[in-house]
């Protein structure tokens, strides 16, 4: 059925989905026939860094709404090595902040692409930048005294 068809996968914690999320689906949807998304669940994103802001379905729900992945799966492990023998994967596409961490899928034929999110937009930066506002906001109200006349 799959015959002669390129295979790509992508994964990602897509938290507060933004303009570099995308960059990466779109580049990973040029390279194949297929892309498959997986999504990563909360249980795995907490196991390696903060819980993300948005709920795992919701997640789900927002890359299932887009046009370019044909198949939305949950991301449960960060080792793929049974999710490219199951799906028949040959490329795998995943931000250059994990280079290098997935190298040995080469030794299983699988394609491998660091996607360079560059300078900009990242989830990490937003959530810091709210933060910083909310903050900054909280003090401000905190120095200005009420009038009680």
């Amino acid at each position: 059925m799959f015959k002669e068809k390129t295979v790509i996968y992508t994964s990602g914690t897509f938290d507060l989905f933004h303009y570099n999320h995308l960059r990466m689906i779109n580049y990973a949807r040029a390279l194949g026939d297929i892309l498959i998304v997986g999504v990563s669940t909360d249980e795995l994103v907490s196991s390696y860094k903060s819980m993300p802001a948005i709920p795992f379905q919701e997640r789900m729900q927002i890359i299932e709404s887009l046009k370019t992945p044909d198949i939305v799966i949950p991301q449960h492990t960060l080792d793929h090595t049974e999710l490219v023998k199951k799906l028949n994967i040959d490329a795998f596409v995943v931000g250059d902040d994990w280079f290098g961490k997935y190298d040995y899928l080469k030794d299983l034929g699988v394609q491998v692409f660091y996607f360079p999110y560059g300078m900009g937009t990242s989830t990490s930066n937003l959530k810091k930048s709210i933060h910083d506002s909310y903050s900054d906001n909280l003090k401000n109200q905190q120095q200005v005294k009420p009038d009680l006349k």
